[in-house]
């Protein structure tokens, strides 16, 4: 069945229509059908490539949420999928008619699941495991098949709790060997303690789960629909549209630490210098968060969580308490309490430095930009471009000879700050273009004559520098104005996204609202020479190893993004500095100095040593095979780890300008310290700043 809606509408013809169509007051179920509805009559009217609300529709929708559901093929058995299968095809029918039906059914089976598990986690725990068992378990959720039936979930569990506890008994006798225990504990002690503290742990697990709210997993049920269109479109609950307002502007209450997930465990990864965790000096890097509680006594047990879900039960407002339960390096558990306050990602926005060569006595400018970031909340809040503007400025009163600027693992942000930013580096002439559907492209231009920098300019960027960051790589790289260095290629991002508040479809305060935020694709950039860089990316003018090097990874990961497609070039002028042959030499001298470091061709074998631990997805649940497993793996990565902790940029100042700002605050001067302490074992800003200096050199 097509979902047709005339493409002239406005926002404000949209609204009247369905202002008109539902009533003011609404129950539970007809507000899911107003938001369904909503959703992809806004989709169908913004989106880049509208989709056909048909058959094919429904099945991509069907195959999508059911994955997302259940990735981890632990809740809902082949026998359940395939009495599901009836609604393959009727979800298009569905959400056309406000029904949920489908949903409504996997929605019982999901919980019926959890129910389900939580009796097979008792059962099997309430048992010894067998140590000395030579098997294994298949940890590659992607290709692994559901469980036939409730006899192949319930093996699947037994072999599941059991790697759980392996690890934490692997953990116990490491921390028990490494702190030499003069009465170590029996190896069945330790195995019984293990599997109590898996038994108190699901039991916690499956009771929160069961209290999540059916809009939560509704919500995921509208990505599924909103993520066919493309892998950008998303739906915002409004507690969500909150979180990601605060993560753009580079200000959010908390206690100011990184996570991620190590195996069934949280990490710290880095402590944010300057904020409530760091003034408290108790939280490291590499502690294991075991359990958050809360200041009025709710504890939760967080192992098993993914990351995102555990920030949620961290961040808080500011001046509440939280406590940590961390597991230390040494095995030691240890409460920590911190006191919520603001924290400011400093790190979020431009700042530089400079790298001076004492022997060459040249001066490189190293700006570093983390996103095209933009308060839109406050006008007197920060701004990308102006900042980079500022940057630029105190640079050049350096009497700088180059200038490398940081793109890496910037994921883009506003494309008005982009298009200004780019102007800082060109007379005049287009940066971008954007083409909506079913219209011509838009051009984005320079229209100030004025240059800021004019100068030498190498831009890095990596895998993960996607959107805005591929705009300006893009756009430098085709005026010839910049040599790109960095990875394989940029993400792949050639889309971009605007917020649409679902309220404003309804012109009346009526009793459903909230509604959320819809982000939707409306346009595709292209480069000025024509090309697109979705899927594609950007590929360096320069191109140095990383430790991604082997893998594919990027916009060309999701199944349903975008095609690449190109458009007519337009008419610029290149920068006559440098020619494409002067790039060439560039990469030609780059790589030969690649070819030649034993750090470079360590991180190749790194990478390489990445990408079979990501294919290799069979852990043993043998103790002694998964110790000797474990410490092999441990091996590797520590010899990396000191490999790449070498000072190889010895002469890291501040520009003399920022001094008294950075001195006069105890938490900024120690978050400088560590800032320049990790620019100076960079090896891919050391190989950046060579090619910027046979840039520099005068031609032969």
């Amino acid at each position: 069945m097509k979902f047709r809606v005339p493409i002239f509408f406005s926002v404000l013809m949209v609204g009247l229509l369905l202002a008109a169509f539902f009533p003011k007051s609404v129950d539970d179920d007809q507000k899911e059908a107003i938001l369904m509805r909503s959703i992809l009559m806004a989709l169908n009217q913004y989106h880049y490539q509208p989709q056909e609300i048909n058959d094919d529709f429904s099945k991509k929708v069907f195959d999508l949420y059911l994955t997302r559901l259940d990735y981890y093929k632990r809740l809902i058995t082949q026998e359940e999928i395939d009495r599901l299968k009836q609604y393959e095809l009727q979800l298009d029918d569905q959400a056309l008619n406000g029904s949920f039906e489908f949903f409504d059914a996997s929605l019982e089976i999901y919980r019926n699941g959890l129910e389900r598990a939580r009796v097979y986690a008792r059962e099997i725990l309430d048992q010894p495991f067998n140590l000395d068992e030579e098997e294994d378990i298949n940890l590659d959720y992607d290709n692994l098949p559901y469980p036939a039936d409730e006899a192949a979930l319930k093996t699947y569990w037994g072999k599941y709790l059991k790697y759980r506890t392996l690890t934490k008994v692997e953990d116990e006798l490491d921390a028990a060997s490494k702190n030499k225990v003069d009465e170590p504990k029996s190896l069945e002690e330790i195995e019984s303690k293990a599997r109590e503290d898996e038994r108190e742990f699901f039991e916690e697990y499956f009771s929160r789960m069961l209290k999540v709210k059916r809009l939560d997993i509704l919500s995921s049920f509208f990505n599924a629909m909103t993520n066919v269109y493309d892998p950008h479109s998303t739906y915002f609950l409004p507690k969500d549209k909150e979180e990601f307002d605060m993560t753009f502007s580079g200000r959010y209450e908390g206690i100011g630490a990184r996570l991620m997930n190590e195996g069934d465990y949280i990490k710290i990864t880095e402590v944010i210098v300057g904020g409530p965790a760091w003034r408290g000096g108790e939280l490291e890097a590499d502690d294991l968060i075991i359990k958050v509680t809360q200041e009025n006594g709710d504890e939760t047990d967080i192992t098993g969580m993914l990351s995102d879900e555990v920030v949620t039960y961290i961040k808080g407002p500011k001046g509440t308490k939280v406590i940590l339960t961390v597991k230390k390096v040494d095995g030691s558990l240890q409460d920590i309490s911190i006191t919520r306050d603001v924290v400011v990602l400093e790190e979020k926005y431009a700042k530089s430095l400079v790298i001076t060569d004492s022997i060459a006595g040249e001066k490189i400018g190293y700006l570093f930009l983390p996103s095209f970031y933009a308060d839109f909340d406050d006008e007197s809040g920060r701004f990308a471009a102006a900042d980079v503007a500022a940057e630029l400025e105190k640079l050049k009163a350096e009497n700088v000879d180059g200038i490398v600027m940081d793109l890496r693992f910037n994921g883009g942000g506003s494309l008005e700050e982009v298009v200004k930013m780019a102007g800082f580096f060109i007379e005049t002439g287009p940066i971008v273009q954007a083409k909506s559907r079913g219209r011509d492209s838009r051009v984005f231009k320079d229209s100030d004559p004025g240059v800021v920098y004019d100068g030498p300019l190498a831009i890095m960027v990596d895998n993960y520098s996607a959107s805005a960051s591929e705009i300006l790589a893009a756009a430098m790289q085709d005026y010839q104005r910049a040599v790109i260095v960095g990875s394989k290629s940029t993400y792949g991002k050639g889309s971009v996204q605007f917020f649409l508040d679902l309220d404003r479809l309804y012109r009346d305060n009526v009793d459903f609202k909230p509604l959320g935020n819809l982000k939707i694709t409306f346009q595709k950039y292209y480069r000025i020479n024509g090309g697109s860089v979705q899927l594609k990316g950007v590929v360096p003018d320069v191109i140095l190893p990383n430790n991604y090097h082997y893998l594919d990874l990027g916009e060309k990961d999701f199944e349903y993004a975008l095609d690449w497609t190109e458009i007519n070039p337009l008419s610029f002028q290149p920068v006559e500095q440098f020619s494409t042959d002067h790039f060439s030499a560039l990469a030609a001298k780059s790589k030969a100095r690649v070819d030649n470091n034993p750090t470079f061709q360590s991180i190749l074998d790194n990478a390489a040593r990445i990408k079979d631990q990501r294919d290799e997805r069979e852990i043993p649940l043998n103790l002694t095979t998964y110790t000797d497993w474990l410490k092999q793996r441990e091996e590797e990565s520590k010899m990396y780890r000191e490999l790449t902790n070498r000072v190889v940029l010895p002469d890291v100042k501040n520009l003399k300008v920022d001094l008294s700002s950075i001195t006069e605050d105890e938490a900024k001067k120690a978050r400088n310290e560590e800032w320049i302490k990790s620019v100076k074992k960079d090896i891919y800003i050391q190989e950046t700043v060579n090619i910027l200096k046979d840039m520099m050199a005068p031609k032969q």
